[in-house]
């Protein structure tokens, strides 16, 4: 029997577990890949929802309209109202559900981690460790920093949009990122904090290898706590919890 799979993405994880599945069950597992859409819309197998569902209530009536079977929660590790409301919608319906959720960052000799729990935390301490400031929490976040007009920021976007900031810069660019133009892109801005997510993963990953380079101190939000319920870490234990 064809089992219908809706992967909460987000994430290149979730693309790459959309493409897994395929390669994996072809047409055994039908994959729906729900995006907000702010990125564009690539290219993936199967189908496409673009856009929310409406809150916890909204995505049960959706699970339910499709006939899912199964659910993978791939998005953002800070993405935690989603997938709150995924954990609702599914223990509603008693459907199955995996969090993919890849592991975090961790400091490493040379690091000059300030670890704080929140972006408002983030912009309290902000001041008194620098002027010129790396931002890379996305563009929804720099609100927590618009009191701060002493500051400068260089803030990194997928595209250009204004934002409520006194003093900012914007650079516009995709992920993955290499050392090497990381480390002139903070030199020629003339850098002296990292503000980031504790996002995990490859592909961002050169700044905080930049920053430890040039001995800058880096500003780390850890992530809000997990969602409930089982959890892998990699791509393929996705892919073969998808086909039990």
């Amino acid at each position: 029997m064809r089992t219908k799979l809706l992967i909460l993405g987000g994430t290149g994880d979730a693309a790459a577990l959309a493409w897994a599945v395929e390669a994996a069950y072809g047409t055994h597992i039908e994959t729906i890949t729900s995006l907000a859409g702010r990125a564009g819309i690539p290219d993936l197998p199967g189908h496409v929802h673009v856009g929310g569902f409406g809150g916890a209530e909204g995505l049960q009536a959706y699970l339910k309209a499709e006939a899912i079977g199964r659910v993978i929660d791939a998005t953002h590790p800070f993405a935690a109202r989603i997938s709150a409301h995924a954990e609702a919608a599914c223990a509603a319906l008693g459907l199955p559900r995996l969090v993919l959720a890849r592991p975090e960052w961790t400091p490493q000799p040379g690091d000059r981690w300030i670890e704080v729990a929140s972006m408002a935390e983030a912009a309290a301490a902000l001041p008194r460790l620098g002027r010129c400031a790396f931002l890379t929490v996305g563009a929804g976040e720099t609100a927590a920093f618009t009191h701060l007009p002493e500051v400068w920021f260089l803030v990194r976007l997928l595209k250009d949009e204004p934002l409520p900031l006194a003093r900012y810069g914007v650079v516009t660019a995709r992920p993955p990122f290499t050392v090497e133009g990381e480390r002139h892109l903070m030199q020629d801005h003339a850098i002296d904090l990292l503000v980031s997510k504790n996002s995990g993963g490859t592909a961002t990953y050169a700044k905080i290898e930049a920053a430890r380079i040039l001995g800058l101190p880096v500003l780390m939000i850890r992530r809000p706590p997990p969602p409930g319920g089982p959890m892998v870490e990699t791509v393929q234990a996705a892919v073969e919890w998808a086909g039990y």
